[in-house]
């Protein structure tokens, strides 16, 4: 990893309405790092998450990608505000619960589209990254074909291979197999397992914990908007520090802790 992180968040505040969802988050990856982010339902994690993206715009706290200040593009408006916003997100990449591919075009148009638009490719040039990255999700048969031809698994393959047309520094999923029938979930990780061996730096917000516990090389437990503890797998699941840990794990994997 590299001295210094490639994305720092520090003091992160978010609410809706009366609901204080981020409560002063903190947290730096470095390149090449893979964490996952766990903990229960509407602890924060997708918000965080949507924030770094550029998707939610934060009430208090620091973004920094690259040594550049982001956080404060999500109070520009205008077409100049959402271009560099854009220009963000597409060096951080997302990849969704649902898959969001448009269902009138191909599957190749759907992997095409923002390097057309986005990074101003020939549509030959366009064409060519696309094919090589249905190949690399195992979908190089399926470009032709529209999305709803697709199994749950292979949509959301087409999803990944969307966002990595972008060429990406960063590549957030959010439950990206959440929305799957569970004989479709090891596909999309496998997929998620060659990336990180890559060096892609990863954040997963995920409750496959076998996955966490195998691919990440950091695991955070997030829970009422707070970071409650950050730790390697193998500390994390094996004797977690704090109570609140124990006890979600303990919820989710059915068996003692720490």
């Amino acid at each position: 990893m590299t001295a210094s992180p490639i994305l720092s968040v520090r003091g992160l505040c978010k609410s809706f309405g009366d609901s204080e969802i981020l409560k002063g988050i903190d947290l730096d990856v470095h390149k090449g790092e893979v964490i996952c982010i766990i903990g229960p339902s509407g602890s924060g994690k997708s918000t965080l998450l949507r924030c770094l993206n550029l998707l939610e715009t934060a009430d208090a706290g620091e973004i920094r990608f690259e040594d550049e200040r982001v956080d404060q593009l999500g109070h520009e408006h205008g077409r100049a505000a959402e271009a560099r916003k854009n220009a963000v997100r597409a060096r951080i990449g997302m990849v969704f619960q649902q898959f969001n591919l448009w269902p009138c075009h191909s599957v190749i148009q759907n992997v095409m589209e923002a390097p057309l638009l986005v990074r101003r490719l020939s549509r030959e040039a366009a064409r060519e990254e696309a094919g090589a990255l249905l190949a690399k999700v195992g979908l190089a048969g399926k470009a032709d074909q529209r999305p709803s031809q697709l199994s749950g698994g292979q949509q959301q393959r087409v999803a990944i291979a969307r966002a990595l047309a972008m060429n990406p520094m960063v590549m957030l999923f959010d439950e990206a197999t959440s929305a799957l029938d569970p004989a479709l979930v090891e596909e999309v990780l496998r997929v998620m397992r060659e990336l990180a061996a890559e060096g892609m730096t990863m954040i997963c917000v995920t409750h496959e914990m076998h996955f966490a516990s195998s691919a990440a090389d950091r695991v955070i437990f997030i829970d009422h908007g707070v970071v409650v503890e950050s730790a390697p797998p193998s500390e994390i699941f094996r004797a977690p520090r704090e109570e609140q840990t124990k006890q979600f794990l303990r919820s989710v994997l059915g068996r003692t802790l720490g």
